[in-house]
C-alpha cells in the first residue's frame, strides 16, 4: 500500500484491552505515514473502537456514529470504522450498516490486524467492507504498537476467556482463552525496557489461565518470575485475576517477586453465593474471604480491588447485605461498582426476578457510601509516611502538581520539578483526600 498522509481519529470504549487493541490500530496507521488527530473533524479516517459488556455502552457508540453522518456529507472521501467487541455480536454489522449507511468498515475483534489492506480497498473501490470473523486466525505477533505513555505500558498475555459468567458477553466476542509464547512476550517486554518503559501490566481475561495449552505448558505465577528477572524492569502489574483460580503459588510469587507489585484486582461481584451461584462465578463467599485472608497474611502492605454488581437478578436484601458485609470484612482499598443492566446475549438476560431501579440505586448507593468510608480512612493511615511513587507526569486537576501511584496502586499529587516525570521517587504523604494522597518529595 502506499504511503498515506491521512490524518486518523480514534475513540475508545471499554476496558484496557480495547485499549491496547486501539494502540495497535494507531500504530498500524502511523506505519502507513498516517498522523493522528484528536480533532474528530480534521480526519480523513475515523475509527470507533467499541465495548459491549454494558448494554448502554452500545448506545453512547449508536449516538456516535450517528453524529458523523454530517461529516461524511461535508466530506464524502471520509472513511469511517466500527470495530471491537460490539461488532462480534450476531447481527449487530448489519444493524450498524442498515442504520448507518455511510459507515465503510465494520470489522471485528479478530481481525482488526487486517485494516490497512480495508482502507486500501475502500480507497480504490469505494465499496463498504463488512469482515467479522467467527473466530481468531492464531496470535498475530510483531504488530506496531503506539503506546499512549513512554512509562508504563500495557503487554497482553494471552486473549479470550472460557468462564462463561451469566452475566457477561466476553467469551462470546473475543473467543476462547490463548495464550502467547512466553518468550514472545519476554521479548516484547524487553524491547520496552531498552526504549524507558518503566512499569508493565500484564493483561488477559483471566491471567491466572494463562499457558493452559501451550506446549510445554507454564504457569502464571512461574511467568511473573521470568518477568521479574528482566534487566530494567522495575514494577510489574496484572489484570484482571479471577478469584476462583488465585492459587497458593500465585500468593507466593507476588511476595517473592521484588517487582511485582503489592496490588491485585480480584473481582468479587458479590458477597452472596447464592447470587455467585447465579452468576456461574464457581466460588463462594468464604472462598473469597480466606483467598483475602492469604493475600493480606503473606503480601506486606497489598492492595486488594475489586468489582461489584448491584441488583443481579434475584438479588434479594439479604443478599444485598451479605455483600454489604464482605466489603466491611475485606476492606478493600478501591471498589468499582455497577447497577446490574440485561445484556442480550447472556444467561442472565432470561432470568425472571429482575430487580427494580428503585431498588438497585438505593443499594447502589448504601453501598457506594460504605466503600467511601473505608477508602477514606484507609487514605489517612498513609499521612505521615513515605511511600515510592512512579511519576508519570503533571496532575490532571493540577497541571503545576505531579501525580504518580504508589506499588499499591494509590494516586499521589505532589510538587515537584518535571525533570522527575518517569523516575521512582519517595514521597512523604502529607495529606489524605478521599481517592487521592497529597505529599512532598523526600
Amino acid at each position: 500500500m502506499k504511503n498515506l498522509k491521512d490524518k486518523y481519529y480514534i475513540d475508545t470504549w471499554g476496558c484496557q484491552m480495547n485499549e491496547e487493541d486501539s494502540e495497535k490500530i494507531s500504530g498500524l496507521l502511523k506505519g502507513l505515514g498516517c498522523n493522528r488527530t484528536s480533532v474528530r473533524k480534521e480526519a480523513d479516517i475515523i475509527i470507533f473502537n467499541t465495548c459491549c459488556v454494558r448494554e448502554n455502552a452500545e448506545q453512547k457508540v449508536f449516538g456516535h456514529i450517528g453524529e458523523l453522518k454530517h461529516l461524511k456529507k461535508a466530506n464524502p472521501n471520509l472513511i469511517i470504522i466500527i470495530c471491537g467487541c460490539m461488532t462480534q455480536q450476531k447481527g449487530m454489522p448489519e444493524k450498524i450498516i442498515k442504520k448507518f449507511p455511510y459507515v465503510d468498515i465494520i470489522v471485528g475483534s479478530f481481525n482488526s490486524y487486517k485494516l490497512p489492506e480495508y482502507i486500501d480497498r475502500v480507497k480504490k473501490d469505494g465499496k463498504s467492507i463488512i469482515e467479522v470473523w467467527d473466530k481468531e486466525d492464531g496470535i498475530i505477533e510483531g504488530l506496531p504498537i503506539d503506546r499512549k505513555s513512554d512509562i508504563k505500558a500495557f503487554v497482553t498475555i494471552m486473549y479470550g476467556c472460557n468462564n462463561f459468567c451469566s452475566y457477561c458477553i466476553v467469551p462470546y466476542v473475543r473467543g476462547r482463552e490463548r495464550s502467547r509464547k512466553p518468550e514472545d512476550i519476554v521479548n516484547e517486554i524487553k524491547d520496552l525496557v531498552s526504549k524507558g518503559y518503566k512499569e508493565i501490566t500484564l493483561l488477559g481475561q483471566n491471567v491466572n489461565s494463562y499457558g493452559k495449552g501451550l506446549e510445554p505448558e507454564i504457569t502464571f505465577p512461574n511467568l511473573l518470575r521470568m518477568v521479574n528477572k528482566i534487566d530494567g524492569v522495575q514494577r510489574i502489574r496484572f489484570m484482571t485475576s479471577h478469584p476462583k483460580d488465585v492459587s497458593d503459588d500465585l500468593i507466593k510469587a507476588i511476595a517473592e517477586c521484588d517487582k511485582v507489585c503489592e496490588h491485585g484486582h480480584f473481582a468479587l461481584q458479590s458477597g452472596s453465593t447464592k447470587i455467585l451461584t447465579e452468576m456461574n462465578r464457581k466460588y463462594t463467599r468464604e472462598n473469597y474471604l480466606t483467598l483475602a485472608k492469604k493475600l493480606r497474611d503473606n503480601i506486606p502492605d497489598v492492595a486488594i480491588t475489586t468489582d461489584i454488581i448491584i441488583g443481579f437478578p434475584g438479588e434479594s436484601e439479604e443478599d444485598f447485605e451479605e455483600t454489604l458485609s464482605i466489603v466491611k470484612k475485606v476492606e478493600f482499598d478501591s471498589v468499582f461498582t455497577f447497577i446490574y443492566s440485561i445484556r442480550e446475549g447472556t444467561p442472565a438476560a432470561k432470568l425472571q426476578a429482575q430487580v427494580p431501579d428503585d431498588i438497585k440505586h438505593k443499594r447502589f448507593n448504601k453501598l457506594v457510601e460504605a466503600i467511601n468510608e473505608i477508602v477514606e480512612r484507609k487514605n489517612k493511615e498513609y499521612e505521615g509516611k513515605v511511600v515510592e511513587v512512579l511519576v508519570e507526569g503533571a496532575s490532571k486537576n493540577d497541571e503545576t502538581r505531579l501525580t504518580g501511584r504508589t506499588r499499591n496502586n494509590r494516586l499521589v499529587n505532589f510538587n515537584g520539578s518535571p525533570e522527575n516525570i518517569g523516575k521512582l521517587v519517595n514521597v512523604k504523604i502529607v495529606r489524605a483526600q478521599p481517592f487521592s494522597l497529597i505529599g512532598e518529595i523526600v
